[in-house]
């Protein structure tokens, strides 16, 4: 089990998300960043829709109660062992006793914890993931806090038979980094500036061209007053060719709706079921964790590419990270 000794800024369970319930008003919610979420559970072999810890920015301080396999992927924020900073995008074996300490943000601003056999939380509605604001799912409903226990699942049988072949040498140290991570092009690189593609939204062609020439020409600056729910941007005011009542219809991750004001908002993890406001644009499925690494203050720019293109790219990430999830359990073989 795991204990919380510290709170961070913002730490909670989320997997997947709440899907099947939208059309009762009920949000998703989830991981912000996907990407990261699945490769850190494949990391420690668990499913890929087991949950993980999200920490935001600031992190826990955590105290390991028993031996076990973790991984940490997402935003490097600084993270230790007992002192000693340890590397990230790989499984680490800790033995009971051992503190995880996070420290400076050096890039992104969102790290994913697994821990092999996942955590043992309830599902609500099919997911366990927290929505703060209804204060349901993950553990308790609310971010984790300090004096926080968290039990663990059982983890793999190739994970256990990993951890028993381990060599009398390396059980005199507290902890084991695996001397191997993943392939250079499937770890991320978050930047200050993203790039981020889209496709055209419901009501692009309601935008005039003023608005739509800037929106693809400049970049937008990422808002304070950003969450969860989603991430207000600060740039040139866009504008529709007349004003437009619209109808309320479903929104999704990544929908980039522009209110009243012209600053456009991407809606992400926590968005509302539905709004009335205009959609400029939708982020890409696999640009969604760009997005999500971004810090108030940095900056973004969109980038116009077909459907087909969008899909294509979903398709190549979700066949590296098939293809990612057997070269580790082979990893895991080598070492038994």
């Amino acid at each position: 089990m795991l204990q919380i000794n510290k709170d961070g800024l913002q730490t909670t369970m989320q997997d997947l998300g709440r899907t099947g319930f939208q059309k009762y008003g009920v949000i998703a919610s989830g991981v912000m960043d996907p990407y990261a979420h699945r490769l850190a559970n494949i990391l420690v072999d668990n499913e890929e829709t087991e949950p993980t810890i999200e920490i935001t920015l600031m992190g826990p301080h955590i105290t390991f109660h028993s031996n076990c396999v973790f991984a940490l992927t997402g935003g490097n924020l600084s993270p230790a062992i007992d002192g000693i900073p340890i590397k990230m995008w790989r499984p680490i074996v800790v033995k009971k006793g051992c503190k995880l300490t996070f420290g400076k943000p050096i890039s992104g601003c969102r790290a994913y914890l697994a821990v092999a056999g996942g955590f043992d939380v309830p599902e609500v509605m099919g997911s366990r993931s927290t929505y703060l604001r209804a204060g349901i799912g993950g553990f308790e409903g609310r971010a984790l806090q300090k004096g926080d226990i968290l039990q663990l699942g059982e983890c793999s049988t190739l994970v256990k038979n990993c951890l028993m072949s381990i060599s009398k040498e390396e059980n005199k140290l507290t902890f084991i980094q695996m001397d191997w991570t993943l392939m250079a092009e499937a770890i991320p690189t978050y930047k200050k500036e993203a790039i981020v593609r889209i496709i055209d939204g419901r009501q692009a062609h309601l935008f005039d061209e003023k608005s739509k020439d800037a929106f693809f020409n400049q970049a937008f600056q990422i808002s304070s007053d950003s969450d969860r729910m989603g991430y207000r941007l600060n740039g040139q005011k866009l504008a529709l060719k007349e004003p437009k009542e619209l109808i309320s219809e479903a929104v999704s991750f990544g929908s980039i709706q522009v209110p009243s004001d012209g600053q456009p908002i991407v809606l992400m993890a926590d968005r509302q079921t539905t709004g009335g406001y205009p959609k400029i644009g939708q982020v890409t499925t696999v640009d969604l964790p760009k997005v999500s690494q971004l810090k108030p203050g940095e900056y973004l720019r969109f980038e116009r590419i077909s459907l087909e293109e969008a899909q294509h790219d979903l398709i190549n990430e979700r066949g590296l990270i098939k293809e990612l999830k057997q070269s580790i359990s082979l990893k895991f073989k080598a070492r038994i």
